[in-house]
């Protein structure tokens, strides 16, 4: 092996990535190290363990390969490999099983091979490891709070490098706050600031008067109708909202994010037609629900403490803030004829959460374009958001709706 290769060997962590794996195992028959490539790339690597040219590398090679430089490798990552050879009952590993293993990207077709192969992990469980780190204490941490499957937490703990860090939850949170401290500034008011003839004639929040500003649809998030408002939305969607964005990543999370908050305004434009909405409730319902239906599928699974205590108190959280929205939307408006803020955009939230956002949290390492369920799930919601978009441009005139005044 070249002192490059030890060098690397000496310094990686237990997060080490899978592409590390690939310099390991190829420094085996070449002292040159393998660079991180796309995928196309392993080529050359499998190449040189099917001397035959015939798609597949025996089990009995790969396991003898491990056994013998097991060593090498990152104590985790050398039970999801021997697992892997010892689940393919035909006795062989495809190319694409090969290059999944190199990239860290895992198919159909090797969850299989896990599932099959599962009876044959030794060794102590993620809870059980001693010696870590605090950031590392907080990824396993991270990890039973969000994953049912122990074989999911051991690769997530070991893959997990915090490159990109969790930025986008926090960023949303940050310019709802400073949105929130600078209308409070102006306004001289902290506590229901919707009661303030001023609060809605910003350009951020949605108002049935106003929807042919497409914009609204989504910046509404940002206005909150007060501090109570404020200050339970930001619990639930850092509570909630990091740790599955550590998990899943800021696509996957942005996606149920914004589809809820979407939907919560376009369902309030359609269900309750006079009323203007504010808040991120519509976002934070979505990854809420979404979670909290992840937990209830997989509840044998999920090794999180006092789950049964902390579901209860996610649902008190969701029932006392959707309980203040009811009660304001029908508590008698400071300025008629324009009404409060409705509640209906929590519904759209949580709607949103309970399909598409279920799927996109079901397997954190499987690829969304690989579920069909996914895909159905959004038609469903495409369909959904062109039917409200044909409602707000024909509807409203039909109908004869009389809406408040524009603020």
């Amino acid at each position: 092996m070249s002192e490059g290769a030890r060098d690397v060997q000496v310094h990686s962590s237990p997060a080490v990535a899978a592409n590390a794996e690939g310099d390991e195992i190829e420094v085996l028959e070449s002292t040159d190290v393998l660079p991180v490539a796309p995928e196309d790339q392993w080529k050359s690597l499998f190449d040189k363990f099917d001397p035959e040219s015939s798609g597949f590398i025996s089990t009995e090679r790969f396991r003898d390969l491990l056994a013998a430089h097991g060593s090498e490798l990152d104590p985790h990552k050398l039970e999801v490999l021997l697992a892997l050879a010892d689940g393919n009952a035909d006795g062989k590993i495809c190319y694409q099983d090969f290059v999944n293993l190199m990239s860290n990207k895992r198919s159909n077709s090797f969850r299989r091979a896990i599932l099959q192969g599962g009876r044959q992990l030794k060794g102590a469980t993620l809870k059980e490891e001693v010696g870590l780190g605090l950031s590392q204490r907080l990824v396993r941490h991270i990890a039973y709070e969000t994953l049912p499957r122990e074989i999911d937490r051991k690769w997530y703990f070991d893959s997990y490098t915090c490159c990109p860090p969790p930025w986008l939850i926090l960023a949303i949170t940050i310019a709802e706050v400073a949105v929130f401290m600078y209308y409070g500034l102006q306004l001289d008011r902290w506590v229901l600031q919707v009661s303030h003839p001023m609060f809605l004639k910003g350009p951020l929040p949605y108002h049935p008067q106003l929807r042919a500003q497409a914009w609204r649809y989504l910046t509404y998030v940002f206005m909150h109708a007060g501090i109570e408002h404020l200050g339970l939305n930001m619990a639930m969607q850092l509570l909630v909202g990091v740790p599955l964005e550590m998990v899943h990543g800021a696509m996957r999370i942005g996606l149920v994010y914004v589809c809820g908050v979407l939907a919560g305004s376009l369902a309030v434009s359609v269900a309750d037609m006079t009323a203007p909405v504010v808040g991120s409730s519509g976002g934070v319902y979505a990854l809420v629900s979404a979670h909290l239906a992840n937990v209830v599928m997989n509840w044998s699974g999920m090794k999180c403490q006092f789950k049964l205590f902390r579901m209860a108190m996610a649902l008190v959280c969701m029932s006392v803030e959707f309980g203040r929205a009811v009660w304001l939307r029908f508590y008698p408006p400071a300025f008629p004829p324009c009404p409060n803020p409705s509640f209906v955009a929590h519904l759209g939230g949580v709607a949103v959460g309970l399909t598409l956002g279920v799927v996109v949290l079901h397997n954190y390492e499987q690829r969304l374009q690989e579920q069909s369920l996914f895909w159905i799930f959004f038609c469903v919601y495409t369909l959904f958001v062109l039917c409200a978009v044909f409602w707000n441009v024909f509807a409203y005139g039909l109908l004869d709706v009389k809406l408040p005044p524009t603020p």
